[in-house]
């Protein structure tokens, strides 16, 4: 199959459609975000991966979220400063650091949520609850499908937002 073949393959056509989504998915986050200065919408992500899988170090975050840990620092740096998370030492290593959602935090993301499924409800609003709910579990699938496929521990962890 060369590059100017118009008949490709159905599984090049989803990773096009996944992109796609992808794309669309980021446009309505920085759309939303334009009235959080300071905030990257990004960090609001990894907010959101606290709140789900708990308490973490820096560096879990950075391997789960598949970025540099520099990236994760710098979005704690602003997650901390708008006080949307708290930081312990570990105990097992004074030197490194837990960080887990606030109170603060936690409303934020409840407020977030809201527009989100709100969103969600202006775009798919036609969908009923068992087209979305197939539609979740084939992408789940293919998702724990592609992480097995990449082989490494990091993309073993399940990253839903």
């Amino acid at each position: 199959m060369g590059f100017d073949d118009t008949d490709d393959d159905v599984r090049v056509e989803l990773m096009r459609e996944l992109k796609t989504a992808s794309q669309l998915q980021h446009a309505w986050i920085m759309q939303a975000w334009q009235d959080q200065p300071g905030l990257h919408p990004a960090a609001a992500m990894l907010l959101s991966d606290l709140a789900k899988n708990g308490e973490a170090r820096p560096s879990e975050l950075a391997k789960r979220r598949f970025v540099d840990l520099s990236v994760v620092s710098r979005q704690i740096t602003q997650l901390s400063a708008a006080g949307l998370v708290d930081r312990r030492p570990a105990p097992e290593d004074g030197r490194a650091s837990l960080v887990s959602v606030s109170e603060k935090g936690r409303a934020e993301l409840a407020r977030w949520r809201v527009n989100y499924l709100e969103f969600m409800e202006k775009a798919l609003g036609g969908w009923d609850d068992e087209r979305v709910t197939d539609l979740t579990g084939r992408l789940a699938e293919m998702n724990a499908d592609l992480r097995r496929a990449l082989g490494s521990a990091a993309c073993l962890a399940d990253t839903n937002k």
